[in-house]
């Protein structure tokens, strides 16, 4: 049909220039089939979720459109699965969303004023009980060094075997345990080559019982050497995540909506940033960690290095704001951000504003650089603290204190301190300002109205990924595995939603 999507595959995958196939030619070998065509065949089964190698390659027996793009060739399951997991995918694939975001630009499909970003979970091809914690392994670790430490000393408070030479006596490193094990073996050939020239019964019987000592120490140290490289593996794979899974070391587990036992439990999987507009996905990453906060800044930083500049808005929901995130828009990548925050609208409701024991709503003294509490008492300045989270970024605080709170009828509403304490208040300029820029953004006509289209601009690209297309669980393995299925599946999405609205207008170009 004129209108089919297929021809909305094959010109959105000849659109790619020729330079970005190069690195698959090759110059021995059996010839392969052309990429083009791979790109087209995956692409358009995923628009028809299918995303089973096996079910593609039956398609291409079945389906016309599949015929008609893969020009009569019917590569095996294998090979299709071996393309879409190729590295060399990622950069087709980069290709076909900035081509995409061209096209849609040049039709004026949309204006380039903002993105939308959001994020969802989705669930890892992993088994679900397959989980290693990292508070588990450091626990287990810690026991190990401890218990390893004490033993070795055993061994030396004994004389079974000489002191070695150790790099840091608070733990005992992998090679200095296979030096124990070395030794611990001397000692125990060296009782064995007693007992082989001994010809007397009773000392052989006595040598024997000397024998089992290092043997019990020898099976000990070999059981902390295979422990102690497992855990450095483990170390290894977490690389700042609290856990990972067994079946696809790369997913984390996840608290998903889709809880399938109804006891919020946890589930391997991958936390997906999306960056649309006009229903477009138009740049997408994989994160480890399951917070949308951690991932605001790398994803930015992937959205100008491989798709697009930044537009003048940047929107998203207020998991996305904290004072580092807007500090970065504002003052490095120079946009503004239409960002609410954890508070924003407990802030707005009238109950907030009325609390007099919020020290929001306390009167600011400018002259005296002091607040006033609902006791008329002053909080006067004492001095600045300086405070650094877990991942290094730096907040700043100015702390006031009430001179004596010690007779003051209110003490119990207004603090939790204990008795002899005085109320103390940390405010935070910068963030403090930040949050009024933010609530004077949204309270404006024209930004507010930018921020309100963000429900029906990025959220229902989720649900169509999910509900329509049925996308919900990945069906490869591994970081870069999963990164390319998924760019094939959001684009699928892309494709669906511009064939049926050119399909609707009447103007599909084929």
């Amino acid at each position: 049909d004129k209108n089919d999507i297929a021809f909305a595959v094959n010109d959105l995958v000849e659109s790619i220039p020729e330079e970005s196939f190069k690195d698959f030619k090759r110059s021995t070998g059996c010839p392969a089939y052309h990429p083009r065509m791979m790109l087209k065949i995956i692409l358009c089964s995923y628009t028809q979720s299918v995303f089973s190698g096996r079910k593609i390659e039956a398609l291409l027996k079945d389906s016309v459109r599949m015929m008609w793009l893969a020009q009569g060739y019917e590569p095996s399951y294998r090979t299709i699965n071996r393309f879409r997991t190729n590295p060399k995918v990622a950069e087709l694939l980069r290709q076909c969303f900035v081509q995409f975001r061209a096209k849609l630009v040049q039709e004026k499909q949309i204006d380039e004023e903002a993105i939308f970003i959001d994020g969802t979970k989705i669930e890892a091809n992993a088994n679900k009980f397959t989980f290693v914690w990292r508070k588990s392994i450091e626990r287990y670790s810690s026991n190990l060094i401890e218990k390893s430490n004490l033993m070795y000393d055993e061994l030396l408070e004994k004389e079974i075997i000489p002191a070695i030479e150790r790099e840091n006596e608070e733990e005992l490193s992998v090679q200095e345990i296979e030096t124990i094990v070395e030794k611990l073996d001397d000692t125990i050939d060296a009782y064995t080559q007693k007992i082989d020239e001994s010809d007397e019964v009773s000392k052989r019987k006595q040598l024997r019982r000397e024998r089992k000592e290092p043997k019990k120490y020898r099976k000990q140290f070999a059981d902390f050497l295979v422990r102690k490289q497992k855990y450095q593996r483990d170390f290894e794979i977490f690389q700042g995540r609290n856990s990972y899974s067994k079946t696809d070391r790369d997913a984390t587990f996840m608290r998903m909506k889709e809880d399938y036992m109804k006891n919020g439990q946890l589930k391997p999987g991958y936390n997906v940033q999306i960056a649309t507009e006009g229903q477009y996905v138009l740049a997408y990453d994989i994160f480890p960690n399951p917070t949308d906060t951690r991932t605001f800044i790398p994803f930015l930083n992937t959205i100008e290095k491989n798709y697009f500049k930044l537009p003048k808005y940047i929107v998203a929901d207020a998991g996305y704001g904290s004072e580092q995130n807007y500090d970065d828009v504002l003052n490095v990548r120079k946009r503004i951000p239409l960002i609410t925050y954890n508070q924003y609208r407990k802030e707005n409701k009238k109950k907030f504003k009325n609390d007099p024991f919020n020290t929001a709503n306390w009167e600011y003294d400018e002259v005296t650089d002091s607040f006033v509490c609902p006791n008329n008492r002053r909080l006067n300045y004492v001095y600045q603290s300086n405070r650094k989270d877990r991942y290094g970024f730096k907040r700043s605080f100015k702390v006031y204190e009430c001179v004596d709170c010690s007779d003051c009828p209110l003490r119990t509403l207004c603090t939790k301190a204990s008795q002899g304490r005085n109320r103390k208040l940390f405010y935070n300029e910068k963030w403090e300002f930040q949050k009024e820029y933010v609530r004077e953004k949204l309270s404006n006509e024209k930004t507010g109205e930018i921020y309100e289209k963000r429900k029906i601009d990025v959220e229902p690209v989720f649900g169509f990924l999910k509900a329509n297309l049925g996308f919900t669980r990945m069906s490869v393995r591994g970081k870069s595995n999963v990164h390319n299925e998924l760019g094939f599946a959001l684009m699928a999405v892309n494709i669906r939603k511009y064939a049926a609205i050119n399909d609707e207008n009447g103007t599909f170009s084929k």
